[in-house]
């Protein structure tokens, strides 16, 4: 691990939402009996993608997924719906959900034509209404590269649900938890050097 690269062990449960500007698409297939499949699929994660997470003081802080994020994650039944809540559309339990993590990241493939707001999403996503693809997860381990002002995800713990999105929002209590750590690291090294000054001028004086 690199100089000013700190691992972190996240004891934490908070559920996290993030969306790295990818996007989904609608397909339409014949399955049995000439019966119409619907189905979407794209990208709900990116690895090794910067993002933005907020910004302080002009400087940029960002997050990215690791290429083995996965390898350990509980994914045994995952939800697909639309913005993080509302109907389940597709399930990995029902195998209307499938998952596959290769090289680039999390691919997804949801058949949607199995209930009526499934169909009614197809038909959005087809239309160019809604683009786009997030997921909700919680952290075993992350790293944070204090130079390059970047967290690392390392390892997910579980991963609840991918969901189609129409403006991605990233959760704001987790976001808040990262920023209020920032602020603190910050005003600690103030503190110090307010201390130090004070130390300086002290001896100066004498």
């Amino acid at each position: 691990m690199g100089k000013g690269v700190k691992k972190v062990e996240n004891k934490r449960n908070d559920r996290m939402e993030r969306c790295f500007e990818v996007k989904t698409r609608a397909v339409e297939a014949e399955g049995q009996e000439g019966q119409k499949e619907l189905y979407v699929e794209g990208y709900a994660v990116r690895f090794n993608s910067p993002t933005v997470l907020f910004e302080m003081g002009g400087v940029e802080y960002k997050e990215q997924i690791d290429r083995h994020a996965f390898d350990e994650a509980k994914m045994d039944d995952v939800i697909f719906n639309y913005n993080h809540g509302g109907k389940v559309m597709a399930r990995t339990r029902n195998g209307t959900l499938e998952l596959k993590v290769d090289d680039d990241g999390l691919f997804i493939r949801a058949r949607l034509d199995g209930t009526e707001e499934g169909r009614r999403l197809y038909d959005e996503i087809a239309g160019g209404y809604i683009d786009r693809m997030s997921f909700a997860f919680t952290v075993r381990e992350e790293s944070f590269d204090k130079e390059a002002r970047m967290w690392t995800v390392q390892k997910v713990k579980r991963l609840y649900d991918t969901s189609a999105v129409d403006i991605p929002a990233y959760d704001d209590t987790s976001i808040a938890a990262r920023r209020a750590a920032v602020e603190k690291a910050a005003g600690e090294r103030k503190a110090s050097l307010e201390l130090m000054k004070r130390r300086v001028t002290l001896k100066c004086k004498i």
